[in-house]
Protein backbone atom coordinates (compact mmCIF):
# COMPACT_ATOMS: atom_id res chain seq x y z
CA UNK A 1 0.00 0.00 0.00
CA UNK A 2 1.19 3.59 -0.68
CA UNK A 3 2.23 5.64 2.12
CA UNK A 4 -0.02 8.31 1.04
CA UNK A 5 -3.18 6.19 0.98
CA UNK A 6 -1.90 4.39 4.36
CA UNK A 7 -1.23 8.11 6.25
CA UNK A 8 -4.60 9.08 5.18
CA UNK A 9 -6.70 6.24 6.38
CA UNK A 10 -4.42 6.48 9.78
CA UNK A 11 -5.30 10.10 10.01
CA UNK A 12 -9.08 9.92 9.65
CA UNK A 13 -9.68 6.85 11.99
CA UNK A 14 -7.08 8.12 14.31
CA UNK A 15 -8.01 10.88 17.00
CA UNK A 16 -7.29 13.64 14.95
CA UNK A 17 -9.65 12.52 12.44
CA UNK A 18 -12.40 12.80 14.81
CA UNK A 19 -11.34 15.94 16.56
CA UNK A 20 -10.41 17.73 13.28
CA UNK A 21 -12.60 18.52 9.99
CA UNK A 22 -14.33 20.45 6.86
CA UNK A 23 -16.08 22.99 7.13
CA UNK A 24 -18.33 24.00 3.94
CA UNK A 25 -21.58 26.04 2.77
CA UNK A 26 -20.03 29.26 3.97
CA UNK A 27 -21.67 31.73 4.04
CA UNK A 28 -25.17 30.90 3.75
CA UNK A 29 -24.70 27.02 5.21
CA UNK A 30 -22.19 26.43 7.17
CA UNK A 31 -21.47 22.63 7.38
CA UNK A 32 -18.86 21.41 9.56
CA UNK A 33 -17.52 17.35 8.82
CA UNK A 34 -15.03 15.31 10.66
CA UNK A 35 -12.31 13.57 8.37
CA UNK A 36 -14.11 10.41 10.05
CA UNK A 37 -17.11 11.53 8.54
CA UNK A 38 -15.53 12.40 5.09
CA UNK A 39 -13.67 9.16 5.66
CA UNK A 40 -16.81 6.95 6.12
CA UNK A 41 -18.54 8.17 3.62
CA UNK A 42 -15.49 7.53 1.09
CA UNK A 43 -15.62 3.75 2.00
CA UNK A 44 -18.83 3.36 0.93
CA UNK A 45 -18.28 5.68 -2.68
CA UNK A 46 -15.26 3.62 -3.46
CA UNK A 47 -17.47 0.27 -2.21
CA UNK A 48 -19.84 1.16 -5.04
CA UNK A 49 -17.24 2.00 -7.64
CA UNK A 50 -15.29 -1.48 -7.29
CA UNK A 51 -18.87 -3.05 -7.11
CA UNK A 52 -19.46 -0.79 -10.35
CA UNK A 53 -16.22 -2.02 -12.01
CA UNK A 54 -13.80 0.49 -11.83
CA UNK A 55 -10.43 -1.31 -11.86
CA UNK A 56 -6.88 -0.87 -9.45
CA UNK A 57 -5.09 2.22 -11.70
CA UNK A 58 -8.15 3.26 -13.89
CA UNK A 59 -8.64 7.14 -14.45
CA UNK A 60 -11.63 8.96 -13.05
CA UNK A 61 -12.59 12.18 -13.63
CA UNK A 62 -14.62 14.59 -11.24
CA UNK A 63 -16.81 17.56 -12.74
CA UNK A 64 -18.56 19.03 -9.41
CA UNK A 65 -18.28 22.66 -8.11
CA UNK A 66 -19.53 21.87 -4.24
CA UNK A 67 -15.88 21.19 -1.80
CA UNK A 68 -18.25 19.25 0.64
CA UNK A 69 -19.08 16.51 -2.56
CA UNK A 70 -15.80 16.61 -4.29
CA UNK A 71 -13.46 15.56 -0.98
CA UNK A 72 -15.25 11.74 -0.17
CA UNK A 73 -15.04 11.62 -4.03
CA UNK A 74 -11.65 12.55 -4.66
CA UNK A 75 -10.81 10.14 -1.56
CA UNK A 76 -13.08 7.29 -2.64
CA UNK A 77 -11.07 6.84 -5.87
CA UNK A 78 -7.70 6.72 -4.23
CA UNK A 79 -9.34 3.97 -1.97
CA UNK A 80 -10.25 2.26 -5.00
CA UNK A 81 -6.90 1.98 -6.54
CA UNK A 82 -7.62 4.52 -9.32
CA UNK A 83 -5.99 8.22 -9.95
CA UNK A 84 -8.14 11.50 -9.80
CA UNK A 85 -8.61 14.22 -12.59
CA UNK A 86 -10.60 17.37 -12.07
CA UNK A 87 -12.09 18.78 -14.47
CA UNK A 88 -12.03 22.54 -15.81
CA UNK A 89 -15.49 24.22 -15.07
CA UNK A 90 -17.56 25.92 -17.38
CA UNK A 91 -18.02 29.49 -15.86
CA UNK A 92 -21.36 31.51 -16.99
CA UNK A 93 -19.41 32.38 -20.04
CA UNK A 94 -18.43 29.59 -21.08
CA UNK A 95 -19.49 27.84 -25.04
CA UNK A 96 -20.53 24.56 -23.91
CA UNK A 97 -20.60 23.01 -26.94
CA UNK A 98 -16.98 24.04 -27.13
CA UNK A 99 -16.50 22.91 -23.76
CA UNK A 100 -17.68 19.89 -24.13
CA UNK A 101 -15.14 19.46 -27.37
CA UNK A 102 -12.28 19.92 -24.89
CA UNK A 103 -13.70 17.75 -21.83
CA UNK A 104 -14.19 15.10 -24.35
CA UNK A 105 -10.10 15.47 -25.75
CA UNK A 106 -9.34 15.36 -22.04
CA UNK A 107 -11.05 12.39 -20.77
CA UNK A 108 -10.04 10.30 -24.12
CA UNK A 109 -5.98 11.88 -23.48
CA UNK A 110 -6.68 10.69 -19.64
CA UNK A 111 -8.07 7.32 -20.80
CA UNK A 112 -10.83 7.88 -18.15
CA UNK A 113 -13.54 5.20 -17.66
CA UNK A 114 -16.43 7.32 -16.05
CA UNK A 115 -17.08 10.66 -14.53
CA UNK A 116 -18.22 11.06 -11.17
CA UNK A 117 -21.07 14.55 -12.07
CA UNK A 118 -22.14 16.97 -8.91
CA UNK A 119 -23.83 19.86 -8.67
CA UNK A 120 -24.26 22.22 -10.16
CA UNK A 121 -22.84 20.47 -13.29
CA UNK A 122 -25.61 17.58 -13.04
CA UNK A 123 -27.25 19.09 -16.34
CA UNK A 124 -24.39 18.39 -18.36
CA UNK A 125 -25.25 14.97 -17.88
CA UNK A 126 -27.17 15.15 -21.37
CA UNK A 127 -24.14 16.44 -22.82
CA UNK A 128 -22.22 13.27 -21.83
CA UNK A 129 -25.06 11.01 -23.09
CA UNK A 130 -24.94 12.19 -25.83
CA UNK A 131 -21.45 11.58 -26.21
CA UNK A 132 -21.42 7.97 -24.45
CA UNK A 133 -19.31 8.91 -21.53
CA UNK A 134 -19.98 6.86 -18.39
CA UNK A 135 -20.73 8.98 -15.65
CA UNK A 136 -22.18 8.68 -11.91
CA UNK A 137 -24.28 11.64 -10.37
CA UNK A 138 -22.25 12.01 -6.80
CA UNK A 139 -25.54 12.28 -5.26
CA UNK A 140 -27.22 9.46 -6.94
CA UNK A 141 -23.76 7.22 -6.02
CA UNK A 142 -23.99 8.46 -2.23
CA UNK A 143 -27.51 8.02 -1.48
CA UNK A 144 -26.87 3.96 -3.27
CA UNK A 145 -23.94 3.35 -2.18
CA UNK A 146 -23.94 -0.03 0.14
CA UNK A 147 -21.23 -1.67 2.25
CA UNK A 148 -17.79 -0.03 2.83
CA UNK A 149 -14.88 -1.40 1.23
CA UNK A 150 -13.05 -3.80 3.57
CA UNK A 151 -9.93 -2.46 2.74
CA UNK A 152 -7.78 0.10 0.17
CA UNK A 153 -7.49 -1.64 -3.05
CA UNK A 154 -3.14 -1.98 -2.98
CA UNK A 155 -1.31 0.36 -4.91
CA UNK A 156 2.08 0.96 -5.49
CA UNK A 157 4.48 4.03 -4.89
CA UNK A 158 5.00 4.43 -9.07
CA UNK A 159 0.68 4.22 -9.77
CA UNK A 160 -0.58 7.54 -10.75
CA UNK A 161 -2.71 9.46 -8.12
CA UNK A 162 -3.34 12.68 -9.35
CA UNK A 163 -3.36 13.66 -13.33
CA UNK A 164 -3.43 17.15 -12.81
CA UNK A 165 -4.53 19.24 -15.90
CA UNK A 166 -2.12 22.27 -16.40
CA UNK A 167 -3.66 25.86 -17.06
CA UNK A 168 -2.68 25.63 -21.02
CA UNK A 169 -4.79 26.12 -23.59
CA UNK A 170 -7.86 23.50 -23.89
CA UNK A 171 -7.69 22.77 -27.39
CA UNK A 172 -3.77 21.27 -26.52
CA UNK A 173 -4.40 19.53 -23.45
CA UNK A 174 -1.93 17.99 -21.03
CA UNK A 175 -2.15 16.56 -17.75
CA UNK A 176 0.72 16.01 -15.39
CA UNK A 177 1.08 12.57 -13.98
CA UNK A 178 1.34 13.04 -9.98
CA UNK A 179 2.04 9.55 -8.73
CA UNK A 180 1.32 8.52 -4.95
CA UNK A 181 5.58 9.15 -4.10
CA UNK A 182 5.08 12.61 -5.72
CA UNK A 183 2.26 13.43 -3.66
CA UNK A 184 3.60 11.75 -0.11
CA UNK A 185 7.03 13.57 -0.70
CA UNK A 186 5.75 17.27 -1.62
CA UNK A 187 3.12 17.25 1.05
CA UNK A 188 5.66 15.99 3.91
CA UNK A 189 8.39 18.21 2.73
CA UNK A 190 5.74 21.16 2.98
CA UNK A 191 4.79 19.91 6.14
CA UNK A 192 8.53 20.47 7.33
CA UNK A 193 8.66 24.14 5.47
CA UNK A 194 5.64 25.53 6.33
CA UNK A 195 5.92 23.91 10.06
CA UNK A 196 2.10 22.38 9.78
CA UNK A 197 0.48 21.59 13.33
CA UNK A 198 -3.01 20.18 13.20
CA UNK A 199 -3.51 20.85 16.84
CA UNK A 200 -3.30 24.22 16.48
CA UNK A 201 -3.83 25.22 12.50
CA UNK A 202 -6.53 25.90 10.71
CA UNK A 203 -6.26 26.50 7.03
CA UNK A 204 -8.81 28.70 5.35
CA UNK A 205 -8.91 28.85 1.22
CA UNK A 206 -11.46 29.48 -1.77
CA UNK A 207 -8.79 28.46 -4.52
CA UNK A 208 -10.31 26.21 -7.05
CA UNK A 209 -9.93 22.30 -6.82
CA UNK A 210 -8.95 22.26 -10.45
CA UNK A 211 -5.43 23.88 -9.74
CA UNK A 212 -2.92 22.33 -7.93
CA UNK A 213 -2.71 25.09 -5.17
CA UNK A 214 -6.51 24.30 -4.25
CA UNK A 215 -6.64 20.51 -4.86
CA UNK A 216 -2.97 19.44 -3.39
CA UNK A 217 -2.35 21.97 -1.00
CA UNK A 218 -5.51 23.08 0.29
CA UNK A 219 -7.66 19.74 0.63
CA UNK A 220 -5.24 16.92 -0.26
CA UNK A 221 -2.92 17.86 2.18
CA UNK A 222 -4.83 19.04 5.34
CA UNK A 223 -7.40 15.34 4.71
CA UNK A 224 -3.82 13.41 4.48
CA UNK A 225 -2.44 15.49 7.66
CA UNK A 226 -6.24 16.09 9.64
CA UNK A 227 -6.02 19.64 9.70
CA UNK A 228 -8.77 21.80 9.87
CA UNK A 229 -10.15 23.18 7.00
CA UNK A 230 -12.32 26.01 6.16
CA UNK A 231 -13.27 25.62 1.82
CA UNK A 232 -15.37 27.86 -0.37
CA UNK A 233 -15.66 28.42 -3.79
CA UNK A 234 -13.85 30.28 -6.49
CA UNK A 235 -17.44 31.74 -7.20
CA UNK A 236 -17.89 32.81 -3.45
CA UNK A 237 -14.81 35.21 -3.21
CA UNK A 238 -16.00 36.61 -6.09
CA UNK A 239 -18.81 37.44 -5.87
CA UNK A 240 -17.78 39.04 -2.25
CA UNK A 241 -13.56 39.36 -1.99
CA UNK A 242 -14.25 40.33 2.16
CA UNK A 243 -15.69 36.87 2.54
CA UNK A 244 -12.05 36.03 2.15
CA UNK A 245 -10.84 37.91 6.17
CA UNK A 246 -14.15 37.45 7.06
CA UNK A 247 -13.83 33.64 7.11
CA UNK A 248 -9.94 33.71 8.66
CA UNK A 249 -11.35 36.35 11.41
CA UNK A 250 -14.27 33.74 12.34
CA UNK A 251 -12.86 30.61 11.95
CA UNK A 252 -9.40 32.10 13.56
CA UNK A 253 -7.63 31.10 10.20
CA UNK A 254 -3.93 30.69 10.59
CA UNK A 255 -2.98 29.19 7.04
CA UNK A 256 -4.17 30.72 3.78
CA UNK A 257 -2.75 30.84 0.15
CA UNK A 258 -3.99 32.90 -2.83
CA UNK A 259 -2.49 34.15 -6.37
CA UNK A 260 -1.03 37.42 -6.49
CA UNK A 261 -4.11 39.27 -8.20
CA UNK A 262 -6.20 38.13 -5.51
CA UNK A 263 -4.39 40.18 -2.72
CA UNK A 264 -4.93 43.09 -4.93
CA UNK A 265 -8.50 42.41 -4.77
CA UNK A 266 -8.68 41.61 -1.16
CA UNK A 267 -6.46 44.98 -0.65
CA UNK A 268 -8.69 47.02 -1.80
CA UNK A 269 -11.73 45.43 -0.36
CA UNK A 270 -10.28 45.79 2.73
CA UNK A 271 -9.70 49.62 2.79
CA UNK A 272 -13.90 50.29 2.59
CA UNK A 273 -14.52 48.38 5.64
CA UNK A 274 -14.58 49.70 8.88
CA UNK A 275 -11.94 49.27 11.94
CA UNK A 276 -12.64 46.32 13.78
CA UNK A 277 -14.59 44.27 10.86
CA UNK A 278 -12.26 41.67 10.71
CA UNK A 279 -9.36 40.00 13.23
CA UNK A 280 -6.48 38.93 11.35
CA UNK A 281 -3.82 38.51 14.38
CA UNK A 282 -4.37 34.56 14.07
CA UNK A 283 -2.88 34.29 10.39
CA UNK A 284 0.83 33.16 10.65
CA UNK A 285 0.96 32.04 6.81
CA UNK A 286 -0.53 33.95 3.66
CA UNK A 287 1.17 31.74 1.20
CA UNK A 288 1.76 34.16 -2.44
CA UNK A 289 2.58 32.12 -5.56
CA UNK A 290 1.35 30.72 -8.95
CA UNK A 291 1.80 33.63 -10.42
CA UNK A 292 4.61 36.11 -10.20
CA UNK A 293 4.97 38.02 -6.71
CA UNK A 294 4.64 41.46 -7.04
CA UNK A 295 5.78 43.39 -3.83
CA UNK A 296 3.89 46.42 -4.40
CA UNK A 297 0.61 44.09 -4.25
CA UNK A 298 1.83 41.82 -1.36
CA UNK A 299 2.59 45.96 0.53
CA UNK A 300 -0.94 46.93 -0.21
CA UNK A 301 -2.36 43.84 1.28
CA UNK A 302 -0.43 43.85 4.41
CA UNK A 303 -0.89 47.80 4.75
CA UNK A 304 -4.75 47.02 4.26
CA UNK A 305 -4.45 44.26 6.57
CA UNK A 306 -2.18 46.06 9.36
CA UNK A 307 -5.43 47.82 11.22
CA UNK A 308 -6.91 43.94 11.65
CA UNK A 309 -4.32 42.86 13.03
CA UNK A 310 -2.36 41.35 10.11
CA UNK A 311 1.77 40.66 11.24
CA UNK A 312 3.71 41.99 7.64
CA UNK A 313 5.49 38.36 8.69
CA UNK A 314 3.03 36.14 8.02
CA UNK A 315 3.61 36.49 3.84
CA UNK A 316 5.12 33.32 2.89
CA UNK A 317 6.28 33.88 -0.98
CA UNK A 318 6.65 30.55 -2.84
CA UNK A 319 7.31 29.02 -5.89
CA UNK A 320 5.56 26.17 -7.12
CA UNK A 321 4.08 23.68 -10.12
CA UNK A 322 2.03 21.02 -10.88
CA UNK A 323 5.13 19.68 -12.14
CA UNK A 324 6.84 19.28 -8.81
CA UNK A 325 3.26 18.02 -7.65
CA UNK A 326 2.78 21.41 -5.94
CA UNK A 327 5.58 23.14 -3.76
CA UNK A 328 9.47 23.77 -5.11
CA UNK A 329 10.41 26.51 -2.48
CA UNK A 330 9.03 27.86 1.06
CA UNK A 331 10.62 31.22 1.98
CA UNK A 332 11.28 30.48 6.20
CA UNK A 333 8.09 31.04 7.87
CA UNK A 334 7.68 34.11 9.60
CA UNK A 335 9.91 36.40 7.70
CA UNK A 336 7.53 37.99 5.51
CA UNK A 337 8.11 39.24 2.25
CA UNK A 338 12.20 39.53 1.34
CA UNK A 339 13.27 40.95 -1.91
CA UNK A 340 17.06 41.04 -3.85
CA UNK A 341 17.64 44.40 -5.40
CA UNK A 342 19.43 44.16 -8.90
CA UNK A 343 21.24 46.30 -11.01
CA UNK A 344 18.53 46.14 -14.40
CA UNK A 345 21.46 46.49 -17.40
CA UNK A 346 23.45 43.58 -15.98
CA UNK A 347 20.29 41.51 -15.44
CA UNK A 348 19.03 42.45 -19.17
CA UNK A 349 21.99 42.61 -20.90
CA UNK A 350 24.75 40.26 -19.09
CA UNK A 351 22.42 37.48 -17.67
CA UNK A 352 23.84 38.41 -14.02
CA UNK A 353 21.40 39.41 -10.67
CA UNK A 354 24.31 42.58 -9.43
CA UNK A 355 22.84 43.63 -5.92
CA UNK A 356 22.48 47.37 -5.86
CA UNK A 357 21.13 49.94 -3.47
CA UNK A 358 16.86 50.26 -3.75
CA UNK A 359 17.13 53.40 -4.68
CA UNK A 360 19.62 53.26 -8.03
CA UNK A 361 17.13 54.35 -11.00
CA UNK A 362 15.50 51.26 -12.42
CA UNK A 363 16.58 49.04 -10.13
CA UNK A 364 14.75 45.86 -9.88
CA UNK A 365 13.39 43.62 -6.94
CA UNK A 366 12.70 40.14 -7.09
CA UNK A 367 11.16 38.26 -3.69
CA UNK A 368 13.02 35.76 -2.73
CA UNK A 369 11.53 32.51 -2.62
CA UNK A 370 13.05 30.48 -0.20
CA UNK A 371 15.82 27.56 -0.39
CA UNK A 372 14.22 24.11 -2.01
CA UNK A 373 12.11 22.15 -0.02
CA UNK A 374 12.97 18.46 1.33
CA UNK A 375 13.61 16.20 -1.31
CA UNK A 376 14.13 18.64 -3.99
CA UNK A 377 16.92 20.01 -5.34
CA UNK A 378 17.37 22.82 -7.59
CA UNK A 379 19.73 24.10 -10.60
CA UNK A 380 20.97 27.23 -12.80
CA UNK A 381 22.11 26.34 -16.21
CA UNK A 382 22.54 28.03 -19.49
CA UNK A 383 21.27 26.90 -22.81
CA UNK A 384 24.32 24.32 -23.37
CA UNK A 385 23.60 23.12 -20.17
CA UNK A 386 26.52 23.90 -18.34
CA UNK A 387 25.60 24.75 -14.28
CA UNK A 388 26.15 28.39 -13.53
CA UNK A 389 27.29 30.11 -10.02
CA UNK A 390 25.39 31.81 -7.96
CA UNK A 391 23.74 34.86 -8.91
CA UNK A 392 24.05 33.85 -12.48
CA UNK A 393 20.82 33.71 -14.40
CA UNK A 394 19.82 31.07 -16.39
CA UNK A 395 17.13 28.14 -16.72
CA UNK A 396 15.99 26.82 -13.50
CA UNK A 397 15.91 23.07 -13.29
CA UNK A 398 14.66 20.56 -10.20
CA UNK A 399 14.94 17.36 -9.05
CA UNK A 400 13.90 14.90 -6.82
CA UNK A 401 10.99 12.53 -5.33
CA UNK A 402 7.85 15.47 -6.33
CA UNK A 403 8.99 15.84 -9.73
CA UNK A 404 6.13 13.71 -11.94
CA UNK A 405 7.83 11.20 -14.12
CA UNK A 406 5.85 12.22 -17.17
CA UNK A 407 2.95 14.26 -18.95
CA UNK A 408 -0.28 12.73 -20.72
CA UNK A 409 -0.40 14.39 -24.15
CA UNK A 410 -2.69 13.89 -26.69
CA UNK A 411 -0.26 12.60 -29.00
CA UNK A 412 0.86 10.11 -25.93
CA UNK A 413 2.71 10.20 -22.78
CA UNK A 414 5.63 11.97 -22.37
CA UNK A 415 8.48 12.22 -20.23
CA UNK A 416 9.65 15.51 -17.95
CA UNK A 417 12.83 14.54 -16.65
CA UNK A 418 16.40 13.89 -18.56
CA UNK A 419 18.54 11.11 -17.81
CA UNK A 420 19.91 12.37 -14.43
CA UNK A 421 16.31 13.17 -13.26
CA UNK A 422 16.33 16.82 -13.94
CA UNK A 423 13.23 18.50 -14.76
CA UNK A 424 13.11 21.87 -17.63
CA UNK A 425 10.68 24.33 -15.12
CA UNK A 426 10.63 26.40 -18.50
CA UNK A 427 11.33 29.68 -15.56
CA UNK A 428 14.25 31.62 -16.03
CA UNK A 429 16.25 32.78 -12.43
CA UNK A 430 19.34 32.51 -9.90
CA UNK A 431 20.28 30.97 -6.55
CA UNK A 432 21.47 33.49 -4.42
CA UNK A 433 22.33 32.20 -0.32
CA UNK A 434 21.01 28.95 -1.37
CA UNK A 435 17.66 30.24 -2.19
CA UNK A 436 15.86 30.46 -5.13
CA UNK A 437 15.16 33.50 -7.36
CA UNK A 438 12.55 33.75 -10.64
CA UNK A 439 12.58 36.01 -13.45
CA UNK A 440 9.78 35.32 -15.57
CA UNK A 441 8.55 32.52 -18.01
CA UNK A 442 11.71 31.87 -20.56
CA UNK A 443 9.28 31.40 -23.49
CA UNK A 444 7.26 35.13 -22.50
CA UNK A 445 10.64 36.80 -22.35
CA UNK A 446 10.96 39.91 -24.80
CA UNK A 447 14.53 39.79 -26.76
CA UNK A 448 15.34 43.60 -28.01
CA UNK A 449 18.90 45.10 -29.01
CA UNK A 450 20.07 42.29 -27.22
CA UNK A 451 18.24 42.91 -23.63
CA UNK A 452 15.96 40.43 -21.74
CA UNK A 453 12.99 42.17 -21.01
CA UNK A 454 10.72 40.42 -18.51
CA UNK A 455 6.79 41.44 -19.15
CA UNK A 456 5.69 41.61 -15.53
CA UNK A 457 8.12 44.69 -15.34
CA UNK A 458 6.33 46.06 -18.26
CA UNK A 459 3.09 44.98 -16.86
CA UNK A 460 3.50 46.68 -13.37
CA UNK A 461 3.81 49.88 -14.96
CA UNK A 462 0.86 49.46 -17.18
CA UNK A 463 -1.49 48.93 -14.23
CA UNK A 464 0.07 51.46 -12.04
CA UNK A 465 -1.43 54.28 -14.02
CA UNK A 466 -4.93 54.99 -12.68
CA UNK A 467 -7.59 53.35 -15.21
CA UNK A 468 -6.13 49.86 -15.68
CA UNK A 469 -8.02 47.20 -14.06
CA UNK A 470 -5.65 45.82 -11.29
CA UNK A 471 -3.89 41.95 -12.65
CA UNK A 472 -5.47 43.04 -16.10
CA UNK A 473 -2.30 44.12 -18.17
CA UNK A 474 -0.36 41.94 -20.61
CA UNK A 475 3.07 42.68 -22.53
CA UNK A 476 3.58 40.67 -25.49
CA UNK A 477 6.25 39.32 -27.87
CA UNK A 478 5.53 40.39 -31.51
CA UNK A 479 7.56 38.64 -34.11
CA UNK A 480 9.35 36.22 -31.77
CA UNK A 481 12.75 35.86 -32.76
CA UNK A 482 13.45 37.74 -35.67
CA UNK A 483 16.18 40.61 -35.47
CA UNK A 484 13.48 43.29 -35.35
CA UNK A 485 11.39 41.67 -32.72
CA UNK A 486 8.63 44.34 -30.97
CA UNK A 487 6.28 44.35 -27.99
CA UNK A 488 2.96 45.45 -27.04
CA UNK A 489 0.93 46.10 -24.50
CA UNK A 490 -2.67 44.96 -23.65
CA UNK A 491 -5.13 46.11 -20.74
CA UNK A 492 -8.50 46.00 -19.59
CA UNK A 493 -10.35 49.32 -18.48
CA UNK A 494 -13.49 50.73 -17.65
CA UNK A 495 -12.52 53.67 -20.24
CA UNK A 496 -12.72 51.13 -23.02
CA UNK A 497 -14.96 52.67 -25.93
CA UNK A 498 -14.27 56.19 -25.08
CA UNK A 499 -11.87 57.32 -27.66
CA UNK A 500 -10.31 60.48 -26.04
CA UNK A 501 -9.93 58.80 -22.73
CA UNK A 502 -8.55 55.49 -24.18
CA UNK A 503 -6.01 58.00 -26.08
CA UNK A 504 -4.79 59.39 -22.72
CA UNK A 505 -4.72 56.21 -21.05
CA UNK A 506 -3.10 54.72 -23.52
CA UNK A 507 -0.04 57.68 -24.07
CA UNK A 508 0.19 57.48 -20.21
CA UNK A 509 1.01 53.45 -19.81
CA UNK A 510 3.02 54.01 -22.77
CA UNK A 511 5.12 56.65 -20.76
CA UNK A 512 5.36 54.89 -17.37
CA UNK A 513 6.55 51.39 -19.64
CA UNK A 514 9.29 53.60 -21.04
CA UNK A 515 10.17 55.35 -17.35
CA UNK A 516 10.34 51.38 -16.15
CA UNK A 517 12.45 49.86 -19.19
CA UNK A 518 13.66 52.11 -21.14
CA UNK A 519 11.68 50.86 -24.67
CA UNK A 520 8.53 52.09 -25.83
CA UNK A 521 5.39 49.65 -26.79
CA UNK A 522 5.03 49.41 -30.22
CA UNK A 523 1.14 49.51 -29.33
CA UNK A 524 -1.23 49.75 -26.13
CA UNK A 525 -4.61 47.97 -26.56
CA UNK A 526 -7.33 48.86 -24.72
CA UNK A 527 -9.85 46.48 -24.00
CA UNK A 528 -13.15 46.45 -21.72
CA UNK A 529 -12.96 44.38 -18.76
CA UNK A 530 -13.09 40.67 -18.76
CA UNK A 531 -11.97 40.98 -22.67
CA UNK A 532 -8.14 39.40 -21.76
CA UNK A 533 -7.80 35.51 -22.70
CA UNK A 534 -7.36 33.55 -18.79
CA UNK A 535 -6.43 30.24 -17.90
CA UNK A 536 -9.17 28.15 -16.17
CA UNK A 537 -7.41 29.04 -13.46
CA UNK A 538 -7.45 32.40 -13.73
CA UNK A 539 -3.62 33.37 -15.06
CA UNK A 540 -3.16 35.87 -18.08
CA UNK A 541 -2.46 33.99 -21.20
CA UNK A 542 -0.03 36.19 -22.84
CA UNK A 543 0.63 33.94 -26.07
CA UNK A 544 -3.28 34.27 -26.23
CA UNK A 545 -3.28 37.98 -25.61
CA UNK A 546 -0.76 38.44 -28.55
CA UNK A 547 -3.96 37.78 -31.16
CA UNK A 548 -5.73 40.80 -30.08
CA UNK A 549 -3.34 43.50 -31.07
CA UNK A 550 -3.27 44.77 -34.73
CA UNK A 551 -0.15 44.13 -36.61
CA UNK A 552 -0.43 45.97 -39.62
Amino acid sequence: MSRFVDTMVATATGAGGRARGMTTGEPSAPTRRSWAEVHEQATRMAGALVAGGIARGESIAVLAGDPAEIAPAVQAVWLAGGSTTMLHQPTARTDLAEWAEDTLRVLSMIGAKLVLLGAPFDALSGVLDEHGVAYRKLAELTELAGEPLAAPVDVDEDMPALLQLTSGSTADPKAVRITHGNLWSNAKAMEIAAELDPETDRMVSWLPLFHDMGMVGFLTVPMLLGIDLVKVTPVDFLGRPTLWPDLISRYRGTITAAPNFAYAIAARRMKGVDDGAFDLSTLRLALNGAEPIDPAAVKSFTDAGERFGLRPESILCAYGMAETTLGVAFAPVFTGLSVDVVDPEELEAGHRAVPVSPDAPNARAFPLLGPPLPGLEVQVVDESGAVLGEREVGQLRVRGEAVTPGYLTVDGPKATQDAEGWLDTGDEGYLVDGQVVVCGRRKDVIIMGGRNIYPTDIERAATAVEGVRAGNAVAVRLDAGTRRERFAVVVESKLAGEDDAVRALSKEISSRVVDAVGLRPFSVVVLKPGSLPKTPSGKLRRSAAASLVPTG
